[in-house]
């Protein structure tokens, strides 16, 4: 369902001698899905790109951070079987880069020390091994966890040009590995699994090109792509010369090898360091090469909320399929977060794999009903339609003797949302689909959604999403043609588990809601630093309060991806027993 636009750029093909220049390399950056604890389909997808990198008469392969381990391995990193299987892949890896020199991320062991690190692979040997030296440990990073910082950066030479080699961090401190670098070569290569968020990519790309220019040398940045539990890696890989244009740059949440030839002037004067670990690479692997005409990099910049989309659809695809299931099922309400999330889901797995199911109660209008069909027909997916009238009155006749002299109310309410959550369920163990939940990032801060109902299930494909985003991506998603019904782009959100029911009985309107979620969930800001016109301090604090109050909540849902810069779960890691409430 994602639709391409008409903006491209088109990177400037650069000649394949450039001997008036000086030396012409040949780069091959591999912006690939790696799979964590999947040594052999890792290994396997480096050999592919390397019989492909080879045709094309590249001199440099360029593979993602930790590739042969994928990324985030976390505490299988502590495991000596997966370290030594790791090794033995590596080895395996080697034998297959005849002709070529690669770059490819592992797991290093040495002694009690375990490092991030980069194996230089030239022409089926292992050269030599660079070790990160900045190791985040913030946001999702939690890398000094599991690994020791490397002390002295690499330098390879390579047909008379001096190349840097550093993984991810190291260059995202301008004064850091990149720098010392910088001054003794004529090329600097970066291997990365950085995550993405929304600006991300932007603000990456501005970094690498600041970075270029203030090093006074071309760079070449390779970045993971997929999704890997709540992360999704967007890769936009790049090439940039030291003036800061790019050559070359990979698109968004795409498998892809991104080629390009490079003419590197050799600085004159550069020395010898003592502070830099200097290898030689052979000098030559041109009998191996063929001096073929590269094809034409086509990048294309997608829109913000095409970006966000693509990065929910890779999640989901990737969370649903690594971990071996092919099918889903999701309750369809006739709300637009259901909408979104069947959306997301079709375009991730076919329609041929997401069933929706229908679950109305008493207080379900027609319009929702009529709405979900609607919906589900513009999706072309299969629905069931689940009455949960005789499950509820199933539930009173059980309770009413302790209920007894008691008022309808919450209780009786999430009794339906807990109906719905063991119907999904059923279906999800009788036929294999996993179940999709389908609260969005506002709801979720505020605690507005129901443990084992409607937060029941394996993935929460909008946990992150803001409601007033979900308005925007399914505004784009219509751009073109009706997916999701006008009438639930229009009508006023509601659980509907009592008559007449608004979402705005418990919450803000959510275009208020939001700015105040994202001062202080995101941004961290305090209650007294929050103003926003139309909120009272007295709401300001209440809502607060309820973010607060609801991590027990959190703590309990399913993973869903993360496109905000700072999502619960991974990123914000509050206590649920806490005085500060």
């Amino acid at each position: 369902m994602v639709r391409t636009t008409k903006k491209v750029s088109k990177a400037k093909k650069k000649p394949a001698s450039a001997s008036q220049k000086g030396i012409s390399l040949r780069l091959a950056l591999a912006q690939v899905n790696a799979l964590v604890g999947g040594f052999k389909a890792n290994a396997e997808k480096v050999k592919s790109v390397c019989t492909k990198a080879r045709k094309m008469g590249a001199d440099v392969v360029l593979f993602p951070e930790l590739m042969v381990t994928g990324y985030p391995p976390e505490d299988l990193l502590l495991k000596k079987s997966f370290i030594e299987d790791c090794q033995k892949t590596l080895k395996k890896i080697a034998s297959a880069t005849r002709g070529l020199t690669i770059v490819v991320g592992f797991a290093e062991q040495q002694g009690e020390h375990l490092y991030n690190s980069a194996a230089l692979i030239c022409d089926g040997k292992h050269v030599a091994t660079a070790r990160k030296m900045l190791l985040p440990n913030y946001g999702v990073f939690d890398e000094k966890r599991y690994f020791i910082e490397g002390d002295e950066p690499l330098r390879f030479s390579l047909k008379g040009a001096q190349i840097g080699l550093t993984i991810c961090e190291d260059i995202w401190e301008e004064s850091g590995p990149g720098k010392t670098l910088s001054r003794h070569i004529d090329l600097l290569l970066n291997i990365s699994s950085s995550p993405y968020h929304k600006g991300k990519a932007q603000s990456r790309r501005q970094m690498i090109v600041q970075r270029a220019k203030s090093y006074k040398c071309p760079i070449a940045y390779v970045n993971l792509v997929g999704g890997q539990d709540e992360l999704v890696f967007d890769g936009h890989s790049l090439v940039v010369e030291a003036n800061g244009e790019i050559l070359a740059q990979g698109n968004s949440f795409e498998e892809e090898i991104i080629y390009t030839d490079i003419a590197l002037s050799p600085k004159p004067g550069k020395t010898e360091s003592s502070k830099i670990l200097s290898v030689k690479a052979p000098a030559s692997l041109t009998k191996f090469k063929n001096f073929v005409q590269l094809p034409i990099c086509v990048y294309r910049e997608k829109p913000e909320e095409e970006e966000i989309y693509s990065a929910l659809v890779l999640g989901t695809r990737d969370y649903i399929r690594k971990n071996g299931f092919s099918k889903v099922v999701l309750g369809l309400s006739g709300g637009i977060d259901s909408s979104l999330t069947a959306a997301v889901a079709v375009d991730a797995l076919g329609p041929q794999n997401v069933v929706g199911v229908l679950m109305p109660s008493p207080h379900s209008s027609k319009g929702s009903i009529d709405d979900s069909l609607a919906l589900a027909k513009n999706l072309n997916i299969k629905t069931f339609t689940f009455p949960i009238v005789p499950a509820m009155k199933a539930y009173e006749y059980i309770l009413k003797e302790t209920f007894k002299d008691t008022d309808s109310g919450l209780a009786e309410e999430n009794l339906q949302a807990r109906i719905r959550g063991n119907l999904l369920m059923a279906l999800s163990n009788k036929f294999g689909g996993m179940v999709l939940t389908t609260g969005n990032k506002s709801e979720i801060s505020m605690g507005y959604c129901t443990l084992y109902g409607d937060m029941a299930g394996g993935f929460a494909v909008i946990k992150d999403v803001p409601k007033v985003l979900v308005y925007e991506l399914c505004e784009w998603l219509n751009r073109d043609k009706i997916i999701i019904p006008k009438n639930v782009l229009t009508k006023e959100p509601s659980a509907e588990l009592r008559p007449d029911q608004l979402d705005t009985d418990s919450l803000p309107p959510y275009d208020l809601l939001d700015p105040v979620l994202l001062r202080y969930v995101e941004e961290d800001a305090s209650v007294d630093e929050i103003k926003v016109k139309g909120l009272s301090k007295a709401e300001i604090q209440r809502i607060a309060r309820l973010v607060d109050l609801n991590e027990y909540k959190r703590r309990q849902g399913p993973p869903g991806v993360k496109i905000t810069p700072k999502a619960f779960g991974k990123d914000r890691r509050l206590p649920i027993t806490s005085s500060s409430k």
